[in-house]
C-alpha cells in the first residue's frame, strides 16, 4: 500500500504563512481536548502535529492507495492533503472532534468505528452477523434481544454517542421474558478492586467455588479485560432471560470480574484511565432488576430505555468517554414521555439520555409536548416522515429518498438508518473568507474528507452494509450567525408577513428571507453535491444518499471562536467559566496571564477559570443573542437552513424566555412540514452561581480583558518542559451537552 505523507518543509511554510484563527478559548480548548500525548517527545502535540496526524490518517483511507496507484493519483492526493492541511491549520474548517482526536492513530487502524461521532440502533431483536462481537452461543443468523444493547454498549465505550429507537413497532418485536435469572458476580481476593466490588454486592470467588464445586446448574463467564468482554457479559445476562437464546434453560449466571484492571489504570488505545469493575458490578445488578420483574411479560419502552441508560451510566465512569444517548419513543406513549418525572430514577440513571418522540406531518397534539418542554426541557421531536421523503425542503417531496431512516443521532442533525453512523466535517465560512478561501473549494475538500471515512473498516456487519449502501456524509457549517451578519449586513430573517396556515387557516407570521442569502446557500449546497458525485465516480462507489447538515458544534466552534452551528451567541459579551482539575498544569499559565480563578463551589479539587468573551459583530445594531432573539426567529432560521442547505437535518436548541412559552406549540405546528428535528430549552441568562455562561456588558468585558496579558500558549510552553496529563472538566462537543467530547 502506498502511504501519503506531508513534507515537513511544506508544514513549516504553512506555519510561516498562515496564523490559526484561534478564538479566545481556542488554544486552551484544543490543548485540553484534542492534543494527544507523544511518548517519544514526552509532551502533548502542538497544533501543526495534530493537523498533520489527522490529515494523513484521512488521506490514506482513499481505496486507490491499496492497489498500486499511479504517480498521478499519488500526486493528486498529496496536493489534496496539502490543501486540507492549510484549510484545517488556519481553522477555516475542521473535521469532527472525533477525527481530531483519533484520525492517524494506531487506534484508528484497529478500529474504523472510531472515526464516527455518533450512531443509531433500533431496539428490537436482531442478529449479530459477521461482527467483531458475537456471543459464542449464537450463530451469525441467530436473532437475539441483546444485540442492539451490545451495539449501543460497544459504540459508547469507543467514545461515540448513540441514538436508539424504542417506538412501539420496535418494542412489540421483543418476546416476553421467559424467566428470572439468579445473578452472582464473583471476584478474586487478589484483585485491587476486591473490597470496593464486594461492597457493591460482588462475592468472594474462592468462597463461591467451594460452595458450588459439585454443581453445574449455572452459566459461568470469566470476563477478559477488554471492551468486548464487558459487552459479551451483558449480552449473556440479557439473553438468558429468553428461551430462544437460553435453550438449556439455566437460570443462574456467574460473572467473574477478577481480571478487570483496577481504577486509575491507563487505557492505552482510546486514552484516559480505567474505572475499575465497580460501575460494571452496579450495572449488572441494576439491569437484572429491570428484567427479572418482567418474567411472563413483555419489556416496555421505558424498560428498554432504562437498560440503555444504565449502560450509558457505566460508560460515563471513564474519564475520557462522555456517554451521549437519545431515546426516540412513540408520541402517544405517555409512560415514556413522563419517565423522567420519577426523580429517584432520573438522578440514578435516566439522566443518561435526551428523550424525543417520533412524529409525522399529520401529528397535531403539540400541547402535551410543549408542556413537557416548559417543565423539563423534553421531549424533543423528530419527524420521520420528512426525513424519509425529503432532502432539502426546497427540492420537494421525493418519495422514499431515504426510506430506511428510523431515527437520529443524539444531537438530532443526521437522519440515520439502523446501525448507521453520522460522518461529519464542518466549514467556518466567516473564517474561511477572511483567509482567502473560495468557499466552494473549501466545501469540496470537506466532502472528500468525509467520503473517505466511509471506507474505514467497520466492526459491525449491520453498519458495514448500510454505510456501503448510503455513503452518508454530513457537511456542516458553523459560525453561521457571524458569517451572515458580516457578509450581508443583516440576519437571515429580514422581516415578517401576515399569512394563514394552508391547512388550518390559522393566522401565522411568515418569515421573509433575503434572496441573495438564499442564492448563496443554494449555490454552496449544489457545490457539495457536485463534489460528491465527482469523487464517487472516481472511486466507483455510490453517491451519498444525503450530504449536508448543521451540527451544534460546541467544542470545535470554540477552537475558531465562532458562534456554534446555527445558534446565536449566548450574549454579545459574556464570562465563560471552564473548570479544571486543581493539579492541572495549565492553571499556572492562566493565572500568570491574568485570568481570574477561584475554587469551584460545586466540586472539590476543581478550579473555575473565567474567560471574558466578545462575540463577532457584538456592537452591530443587527446583532442578536440567545438572550434577545425571539423564539419565532430561531424557528424561522432553522426552517431556512432546512429548506436551502441541509438535506439531513439541522440541530437546533431553541431558547425561549418566560413570556414565550405559549408560542411553543403553535410554532411546532407551523413548521411541521419543514423542520425535521428540534429541541427547546428556557434561557437561564447565567443566573446560577458560577454559571458556565454569564452575560456581561461591554464595559465589564473591556475591564476584564484589560487584565489579561501575555499569550497562554507561550507561557505554558515556557513553564512546562515535562507536561502532565491534561484533563478539562465538563466540556462537551455540542451546544446542548448531548454529544461526547471526542
Amino acid at each position: 500500500m502506498k502511504v501519503i505523507k506531508l513534507d515537513q518543509k511544506f508544514i513549516d511554510q504553512v506555519k510561516r504563512e498562515v496564523k490559526p484563527h484561534w478564538g479566545e478559548l481556542g488554544w486552551v480548548t484544543y490543548k485540553r481536548t484534542y492534543s494527544r500525548w507523544l511518548n517519544d517527545k514526552n509532551r502533548s502535540e502542538n497544533w501543526d502535529e495534530t493537523v498533520k496526524r489527522v490529515i494523513e490518517g484521512n488521506i490514506n483511507l482513499d481505496p486507490r492507495l491499496a492497489d498500486n496507484p499511479s504517480e498521478e493519483v499519488v500526486a493528486q492526493l498529496t496536493n489534496e492533503a496539502q490543501k486540507l492541511f492549510r484549510l484545517t491549520y488556519g481553522l477555516s474548517a475542521t473535521p469532527s472532534g472525533r477525527n481530531l482526536w483519533i484520525s492517524g492513530t494506531d487506534y484508528q487502524k484497529r478500529n474504523g468505528d472510531s472515526l464516527n461521532n455518533c450512531w443509531f440502533i433500533a431496539i428490537r431483536p436482531q442478529n449479530y452477523g459477521d461482527s467483531h462481537i458475537r456471543p459464542s452461543y449464537l450463530s451469525q443468523k441467530d436473532v437475539a434481544v441483546s444485540m442492539p444493547f451490545s451495539f449501543l454498549f460497544d459504540q459508547l465505550m469507543k467514545g461515540g454517542g448513540v441514538g436508539f429507537s424504542v417506538v412501539k413497532d420496535n418494542i412489540k418485536q421483543i418476546p416476553k421474558v421467559d424467566q428470572k435469572i439468579d445473578l452472582t458476580v464473583v471476584i478474586d481476593k487478589k484483585s485491587k478492586s476486591y473490597d470496593a466490588s464486594v461492597k457493591l454486592g460482588a462475592t468472594d470467588k474462592e468462597e463461591w467455588q467451594k460452595q458450588n464445586q459439585d454443581k453445574d446448574d449455572y452459566v459461568y463467564y470469566e470476563l477478559p479485560d477488554t471492551r468486548e468482554g464487558w459487552v459479551l457479559a451483558n449480552a449473556r445476562l440479557i439473553d438468558m432471560h429468553f428461551n430462544a437464546t437460553n435453550p438449556e434453560g439455566k437460570k443462574k449466571l456467574v460473572l467473574d470480574i477478577s481480571n478487570i484492571r483496577p481504577y486509575g489504570t491507563k487505557i492505552h488505545g482510546f486514552g484516559g484511565t480505567a474505572s475499575g469493575p465497580m460501575p460494571l458490578v452496579e450495572m449488572f445488578f441494576d439491569i437484572n432488576k429491570v428484567i427479572n420483574p418482567k418474567a411472563g411479560e413483555k419489556l416496555t419502552a421505558v424498560d428498554a430505555t432504562d437498560i440503555c441508560n444504565l449502560i450509558g451510566k457505566t460508560v460515563v465512569a471513564g474519564n475520557v468517554r462522555r456517554s451521549a444517548e437519545l431515546a426516540l419513543g412513540s408520541n402517544d406513549d405517555q409512560d415514556f414521555i413522563k419517565m423522567k418525572q420519577d426523580k429517584d430514577k432520573l438522578y440514578h440513571h435516566r439522566w443518561a439520555s435526551n428523550n424525543s418522540v417520533a412524529i409525522d406531518s399529520k401529528f397535531d397534539n403539540y400541547g402535551p409536548i410543549a408542556d413537557g418542554i416548559l417543565h423539563n426541557g423534553e421531549p424533543g421531536v423528530f419527524n420521520l416522515e420528512l426525513s424519509r421523503n425529503y432532502g432539502r425542503i426546497v427540492d420537494g417531496y421525493q418519495a422514499g429518498i431515504d426510506d430506511n431512516v428510523e431515527g437520529t443521532n443524539p444531537c438530532g442533525e443526521i437522519s440515520l438508518s439502523n446501525g448507521e453512523p453520522c460522518n461529519l466535517f464542518e466549514v467556518f465560512p466567516y473564517v474561511a473568507e477572511k483567509q482567502g478561501w473560495d468557499l466552494k473549494e473549501a466545501f469540496a475538500l470537506a466532502v472528500r474528507f468525509a467520503k473517505r471515512v466511509t471506507f474505514s473498516h467497520y466492526d459491525w456487519e449491520i453498519s458495514r452494509k448500510i454505510i456501503q449502501k448510503n455513503r452518508r456524509i454530513g457537511i456542516s457549517m458553523s459560525g453561521i450567525q457571524d458569517w451572515i451578519l458580516s457578509r450581508f449586513g443583516h440576519r437571515v430573517v429580514t422581516g415578517w408577513e401576515d399569512a394563514k396556515d394552508p391547512e388550518t387557516g390559522a393566522a401565522i407570521k411568515k418569515p421573509i428571507y433575503d434572496p441573495e442569502i438564499v442564492k448563496t446557500f443554494d449555490g454552496l449546497y449544489k457545490a457539495v453535491v457536485k463534489a460528491d458525485k465527482d469523487y464517487s465516480d472516481v472511486l466507483g462507489c455510490n453517491t451519498s444518499i444525503k450530504h449536508t447538515t448543521v451540527k451544534p458544534s460546541g467544542t470545535v466552534a470554540k477552537l475558531a471562536g465562532v458562534s456554534e452551528g446555527m445558534h446565536f451567541h449566548y450574549a454579545g459579551y459574556m464570562i465563560q467559566r471552564i473548570r479544571f482539575q486543581a493539579s492541572d498544569p495549565l492553571l499556572p499559565a492562566l493565572k500568570e496571564c491574568g485570568y481570574y480563578t477561584e475554587p469551584d463551589i460545586y466540586t472539590k479539587n476543581t478550579i473555575c477559570v473565567e474567560f471574558p468573551l466578545r462575540a463577532a459583530n457584538a456592537d452591530s445594531k443587527q446583532f442578536a443573542s440567545a438572550g434577545t432573539v425571539s423564539i419565532g426567529e430561531q424557528f424561522a432560521t432553522q426552517a431556512f437552513l432546512q429548506t436551502y442547505w441541509s438535506d439531513n437535518a439541522v440541530s437546533c436548541t431553541v431558547t425561549f424566555q418566560d413570556g414565550e412559552s405559549k408560542q411553543i406549540a403553535p410554532l411546532l405546528h407551523q413548521y411541521r412540514h419543514i423542520i425535521k428535528s428540534t429541541s427547546l430549552l428556557p434561557y437561564y441568562g447565567g443566573s446560577l452561581k458560577q454559571a458556565p455562561k454569564e452575560p456581561i456588558n461591554k464595559e465589564k468585558y473591556e475591564e476584564r480583558a484589560a487584565q489579561i496579558k501575555g499569550d497562554v500558549e507561550a507561557v505554558f510552553m515556557k513553564q512546562n518542559d515535562d507536561e502532565k496529563d491534561l484533563e478539562l472538566v465538563g466540556q462537551t462537543d455540542c451546544e446542548g451537552g448531548a454529544c461526547p467530547i471526542k
